[in-house]
């Protein structure tokens, strides 16, 4: 009878290892100084300093990829993936107040190709230095006949920090009060089913397509990972007063920034205040989206809101501009409703 192997069933522990010795340097390189012990643990150890802080409070945020990891297998770059991974978790628990602290991932497979596997993790501690967090550990989990080959799912989970009497809430959200836009990098993570059904299934593009109104092809425009907020955000938190904070994520303006806001009250963006990436425009041509629908769905170009008093944001902005930062005013909290209406650009077309 032929002997029966766990590799001969599609688990090969020896790829295993070898991911794991191939990304060891990229890994510890986002180490902090809390940081206990080393890759290959059970668990990872992080020692909160809690000298630093009169009531810590731990803020905790997963996330996934969603579908734009169909893109990453159509065009087979994986190294930015794991950016989104990342972004999706920090830039959540950052609009609460908190300095994220470490990160840990989740990589399902079908095959553990050791490469592959290199590129996504790579990704993955790149964000984790940018966003000052550690990766403290992980797992890569290779489940045969699961997946089809070359095809995996991937999936963050990040802790921070915030003084309890520094989280941001609605609490402080008074009528009045400054809408400030950040810049996304881009669709970011949301939004890819309906991208996908419009850009590969209804115009039957490949992904190599170059567009003159992007300046790339359209697959380099999809696959740009999500924007890391928390170097720019984190000083801002510190120095100013900021009401309240708003990631544009899944649900787009109309779901997200009532998440922000007190039960009695709204809120009113302006949407000429900046100027939408082309992708957008080419997304609703294409399709024919209402464009009720395109600002319920995607970010539309702000990736970020910061909710603040006009003299307060009036601050806020000139830090930015000497930081050379783009910022936009987009809007303003108004009373009752706890909804957001949009005026302008193309709602008064």
């Amino acid at each position: 009878m032929e002997k029966m192997t766990y590799r001969g069933a599609g688990v090969d522990i020896d790829a295993g290892n070898k991911s794991v010795s191939m990304i060891k340097d990229c890994v510890r390189a986002t180490y902090r100084s809390e940081v206990l012990g080393d890759l290959g643990g059970f668990g990872g150890l992080f020692a909160l300093n809690t000298k630093e802080y009169k009531e810590p409070v731990l803020v905790s945020g997963t996330d996934g990829v969603g579908t734009k990891l169909r893109l990453a297998f159509m065009l087979n770059k994986h190294d930015t993936i794991g950016q989104d991974a990342v972004a999706m978790c920090v830039n959540d628990i950052l609009v609460q107040g908190a300095e994220p602290l470490f990160f840990l991932d989740y990589l399902a497979v079908g095959k553990l190709e050791p490469d592959q596997v290199t590129a996504v993790v790579t990704g993955v501690a790149r964000a984790c230095r940018e966003s000052g967090c550690a990766l403290i550990g992980g797992e890569t989990a290779e489940m045969a006949g699961f997946y089809p080959a070359g095809e995996y799912d991937i999936a963050g989970f990040s802790v921070g920090v915030a003084e309890r009497s520094k989280l941001i809430t609605s609490a402080r959200v008074q009528a009045g009060d400054v809408l400030l836009g950040l810049p996304s990098s881009g669709v970011h993570s949301n939004g890819y089913s309906l991208v996908r059904k419009i850009v590969f299934e209804h115009k039957g593009f490949q992904g190599n397509e170059y567009m003159a109104e992007l300046g790339r092809t359209i697959g380099e425009e999809l696959l740009t990972p999500t924007r890391l907020y928390p170097r720019i955000c984190l000083p801002l938190i510190r120095m100013f007063d900021i009401h309240g904070m708003v990631h544009i994520t899944g649900g787009g303006f109309y779901e997200n920034i009532p998440r922000a806001l007190p039960e009695d009250m709204g809120a009113e963006v302006d949407g000429t205040a900046w100027e939408m990436p082309a992708i957008f425009r080419l997304l609703q041509e294409w399709g024919n989206v209402d464009w009720p629908e395109m600002y319920r769905t995607f970010n539309m170009g702000i990736g970020m809101v910061l909710i603040a008093s006009p003299e307060e944001a009036a601050c806020i902005e000139g830090h930015l501009q000497a930081q050379n930062e783009v910022v936009y005013r987009i809007g303003r909290v108004t009373e009752g409703g706890h909804e957001v209406v949009i005026k302008g650009g193309v709602f008064d077309a």
